[in-house]
């Protein structure tokens, strides 16, 4: 069975799919910034990428991550609070690996990095609060936690993620 995700920055939907049928789609947000390859630039990468590696395994669903680690805190209202400036990275991580030199791979033509496994991008579960469908990501693709449970469990590593 072949499992791949599409990930639609206009639509601000994710679908997954399997055996060229559309299984599920999820509401998400990309990057506030729109799309874009440059490091530093806060947009999502658009392109062939797959799943790299995957965090989360085991963890309660509002676990915290920080650079990729568990930190020992569990999301809710309070830490919230104490920490109102904070880009939540919660539950799951899929982290993306580009597939396509110069376009989300290494660097391009004039020698700018585009990789975005070096720019950190993830598929990453995020507060309830956050809004759906609205593009309001530092350049992640964000997801309700509840729904990246359901899709992390579903895909694996060197999963195919197009982004258009």
């Amino acid at each position: 069975m072949t499992t791949q995700l599409h990930i639609d920055t206009q639509t601000q939907t994710l679908s997954l799919i399997k055996d060229g049928q559309m299984v599920r789609s999820f509401l998400v947000s990309t990057a506030k910034n729109g799309t874009g390859q440059a490091e530093g630039s806060g947009c999502t990468p658009l392109g062939k990428h797959r799943i790299s590696e995957k965090f989360g395994d085991g963890l309660p669903n509002n676990a915290v991550f920080v650079a990729r680690r568990f930190t020992g805190e569990l999301y809710d209202d309070k830490l919230a609070c104490e920490y109102p400036e904070r880009d939540w990275i919660l539950g799951r991580i899929l982290w993306l690996d580009g597939c396509e030199e110069g376009i989300n791979k290494g660097c391009d033509a004039n020698g700018n990095l585009v990789d975005t496994k070096s720019r950190y991008i993830y598929i990453h579960g995020t507060p309830d609060t956050e809004p759906m469908g609205v593009p309001m990501s530092h350049g992640c693709v964000r997801m309700r936690l509840d729904d990246l449970e359901k899709l992390y469990n579903q895909v694996d590593i060197g999963c195919e993620v197009v982004i258009k």
